[in-house]
């Protein structure tokens, strides 16, 4: 059985939620150091979703700007 924390969030939100929890508990430096490297590789994992979705989603607001409507699919 795969470790949970390392599913794909359900969504762009839930992964923002996710992040923001995850460096409250990081900042509170109360980690032991192996938890605190596997919350940071984690974080990174989150911050390069949300960068995916936001990029996916620029991308179609440029072809929404140009005048051609094509429907927006997550990768």
């Amino acid at each position: 059985m795969s470790d949970p924390a390392s599913q794909p969030p359900a969504s762009y939100e839930a992964a923002l939620e996710e992040l923001e929890r995850l460096v409250q508990v990081i900042e509170s430096g109360q980690l032991p150091l192996e938890q605190l490297l596997s919350g940071y590789k984690r974080g990174a994992e989150l911050l390069a979703y949300c960068r995916g979705r936001l990029e996916a989603v620029e991308t179609q607001i440029k072809v929404l700007d140009e005048g051609t409507l094509k429907p927006w699919t997550p990768q």
